[in-house]
């Protein structure tokens, strides 16, 4: 039995390049929730294609609620909602995932890419593991890897698909749009983008095999605002500390308690920031 669990973010889906298009509420927020669930049932098809018996999908942008369940692969379920111990990869704790995929994913704060971003659209300006600026497939990587699951498929933009070769050399990887800024793209059609992440998804069954799990180290987590206030807003949260003007820091002995920690910051940060001025 092959068990397949795909991270569904939406910056990084077919057709999507500016705020609006990934917005809960907007227009296009419902123009593009087709376009996003595609690619989701492109990746079901093709890893069913390829021989995986079980495919689970995890919401994992904003709200959680942005996947058009009554289009979805009737084959496939979805884990859909907040408030989940592990966000953007629940479900991967319960040790019986065989392979995991990143659907729409995008790069991190700081760096170039549609969208570019770390968990909040605005006021980190860089997250950092041991030194390297990290985005959140590099971080959601390093948590899977804890329960012995691969990452097997990465889709975003070209440059979601380089940053990909960093932290999951074997993954296949497929580009739905071409970087020109962080509110533009080339964008390719929906049609082709299916046809592309199924083919991918169908060759990455062969890469879902669970390995022996990450064993436990202690990481060094950075994260950079872009205003002085939110570092002190994040020491708040309990081992947390100040190192510099717009930084902080923390150390956390394994990569489970590293995520659940930079949440609780990101969580207190958001609640710091003011209109207009952040």
């Amino acid at each position: 039995m092959t068990k397949i669990l795909v991270s569904a973010d939406m910056e990084g889906a077919t057709g999507v390049t500016w705020p609006a298009d990934c917005l809960p509420g907007t227009p296009e927020w419902q123009r593009c929730r087709p376009m996003f669930t595609s690619d989701v049932n492109a990746a079901i098809v093709g890893f069913l294609d390829g021989g995986a018996d079980e495919v689970l999908v995890n919401e994992a942008h904003m709200t959680m609620r942005n996947l058009l369940l009554e289009q979805l692969d009737d084959r496939a379920q979805l884990l859909t909602g907040r408030h989940k111990a592990l966000t953007m990869v629940e479900g991967v704790q319960h040790g019986d995932v065989d392979g995991i995929a990143f659907v729409g994913y995008h790069t991190g704060a700081g760096a170039e890419g549609v969208l570019a971003h770390t968990y909040l659209g605005n006021s980190l300006t860089g997250v950092f593991v041991d030194g390297v600026r990290a985005s959140e497939g590099l971080l959601n990587a390093l948590v899977v890897a804890e329960y012995g699951t691969p990452v097997v498929l990465v889709t975003g933009d070209d440059l979601a698909c380089a940053d990909a070769r960093g932290y999951a050399p074997d993954a296949r990887t497929v580009a739905v749009k071409d970087y020109v800024s962080r509110y533009a793209a080339i964008c390719r059609t929906p049609a082709r983008t299916a046809a592309d992440i199924r083919a991918a998804a169908a060759d990455a069954v062969r890469l879902a095999v669970r390995h022996e799990p990450a064993g436990p180290r202690d990481r060094v987590i950075e994260i950079e605002f872009d205003a002085e206030h939110l570092a002190g807003a994040a020491t708040v949260v309990p081992g947390v500390e100040q190192t510099e003007v717009r930084r902080v820091a923390f150390t956390a002995p394994t990569m489970y308690e590293g995520i659940r920690c930079f949440k609780a910051v990101t969580t207190m940060v958001s609640a710091a920031v003011e209109e207009m001025y952040g």
